[in-house]
């Protein structure tokens, strides 16, 4: 049994303070006996337009021994407040530069350990290019974004981890690849739209915890931001028969829950569909 939480925030273009609000919901969910934290996609920075992430993109730090490490001030506060108030955390997404083109960045989520140590990385691989017309707005991620290309579920103490971002949400495939890795928790963070997120954010959730029988675990921006944005926020935690244990609508706070992986495994042997796959699934 654990105890996880999703963070929600509305963050804007000023780190400081969104680091400052980071700070306060994780140390109260911490409080409640949190021993996983998920942060939102973008919780440290949403600048006023999509090419600011350039102007806050750091080097990733932790590949770096610490005495000549460059600048990271998002990735030194993560390992800071997991290491102080001792818990994983999953920071989900900070700009990280890939070394190869100066204007564009990797959209990265780290998971820390308890030691404030980084033991897994994931890149974005699907990015929100897409036009929902007037009401909604259009957007261009791979302007100034990167694509990953790496599958990630990593060994934590409270089971296998998988890691997602947004969009990623839409693309089923991932998270059967994932279940081939053991994944029993998907942990995925977002920025989901306003108006996407009134049509398809609960449903996909949901649908993602009932085919594959997993924990989700799903940390979002919500409300009204300073860019003009509206995110849609509902912060949630899913069982794997697709059951809400606990959700944040609206406003800044977080969603807790204790989870069970032994009720994965319970779920799994009662309702054996991942066992009656027929096709083969494999990302291009």
């Amino acid at each position: 049994m654990a105890k996880v939480a999703a963070i929600q925030m509305a963050s804007g273009p000023n780190v400081s303070a969104n680091l400052s609000e980071a700070r306060r919901l994780i140390s109260d969910a911490a409080k409640q006996g949190a021993e996983l934290v998920v942060l939102p996609e973008n919780f440290a920075h949403m600048g006023m337009s999509e090419s600011d992430i350039l102007d806050i993109a750091e080097d990733f730090i932790f590949d770096t021994p610490q005495a000549d490490r460059p600048k990271g001030p998002i990735q030194e506060f993560l390992s800071a407040v997991a290491k102080e108030e001792k818990i994983w955390l999953m920071a989900g997404t900070i700009p990280i530069k890939t070394g190869l083109q100066s204007n564009k960045t990797l959209s990265t989520s780290l998971l820390l350990n308890d030691k404030g140590e980084v033991v897994a990385r994931y890149e974005k691989i699907h990015l929100f290019d897409v036009d929902l017309g007037e009401q909604g707005g259009t957007y261009n991620e791979s302007a100034f974004t990167e694509a990953g290309n790496k599958v990630v579920v990593v060994d934590t103490p409270f089971g296998k981890l998988g890691m997602a971002i947004c969009y990623d949400l839409r693309f089923p495939e991932l998270f059967r690849d994932m279940v081939t890795q053991g994944m029993e928790i998907l942990c995925l963070v977002s920025s989901f739209t306003s108006t996407t997120g009134k049509a398809h954010w609960e449903v996909l959730n949901r649908a993602r915890a009932i085919e594959n029988l997993c924990f989700v675990v799903s940390s979002a921006q919500g409300g009204y931001h300073v860019n003009g944005r509206e995110t849609h926020g509902d912060s949630m935690i899913i069982d794997p028969w697709g059951g809400i244990i606990d959700h944040l609508v609206s406003g800044s706070g977080f969603a807790i829950a204790d989870i069970d992986i032994s009720y994965v495994q319970k779920v799994r042997k009662s309702f054996p569909a991942l066992e009656h796959i027929k096709l083969p699934c494999h990302l291009k």
